[in-house]
């Protein structure tokens, strides 16, 4: 049993590292689908609401409420596959909910862009709503989830992804994960990038 957590801002690729998993036959469950069907649960677009009903679920129902309740749905998706991805885990707490379930079998990678290419990333996906259509403009959706403790869980991650270079190359790297595991990952590309 392997659970592999993505932690990144908005733009960083977690949603691209989902794509790759889905190709692989590996199963996804989307922190962000928690939040989506809370906010149609309440009546709410989860374009333009997204993160006010993150931030809401987190102050009603604790820090941790968003991985407590992606669990059922990890442990539903183990029951017929031997590797999960998580996508968007927000929090150091919710890296403690998970390392809670899963012990030795979690493990956190972190996907990484600066602001500029995550920027120009989320226009050309033009999915979310910005500040001109109600929404949150991206320093404001960064210093939000920077709020929940994203930094700290960035800092407790297992793999480091840099993720500026070509789609090919970040999808390959993505594979080497999920096929081959964390080690060789790091065998073959920490080893290249400390020769760059």
């Amino acid at each position: 049993m392997r659970v592999l957590a993505t932690v990144g801002l908005p733009g960083s690729g977690k949603g691209e590292a989902a794509n790759v998993a889905r190709e692989l036959d590996v199963p996804v469950v989307t922190m962000g689908d928690v939040i989506r069907a809370e906010c149609r649960d309440r009546g709410l677009d989860p374009a333009t609401e997204h993160g006010r009903v993150a931030t809401a679920l987190r102050e009603e129902n604790g820090p941790a409420a968003i991985a407590e309740r992606s669990l059922p749905l990890i442990e539903d998706e183990l029951a017929s596959s031997d590797a999960v991805l998580v996508d968007g885990v927000r929090s150091d707490v919710e890296v403690d909910a998970f390392e809670a379930a899963f012990g030795a079998s979690f493990s956190l990678v972190s996907i990484e862009a600066p602001f500029e290419v995550r920027k120009a990333r989320l226009a050309e996906r033009g999915r979310d709503g910005d500040r001109d259509d109600g929404g949150e403009s991206l320093e404001e959706r960064d210093e939000r989830e920077r709020g929940f403790g994203m930094d700290a869980a960035m800092e407790r991650a297992d793999v480091h992804i840099d993720n500026t270079d070509s789609l090919e190359a970040f999808q390959s790297k993505v594979r080497t994960l999920l096929v081959d595991g964390i080690d060789a990952y790091r065998s073959q590309y920490d080893a290249a990038e400390g020769d760059a």
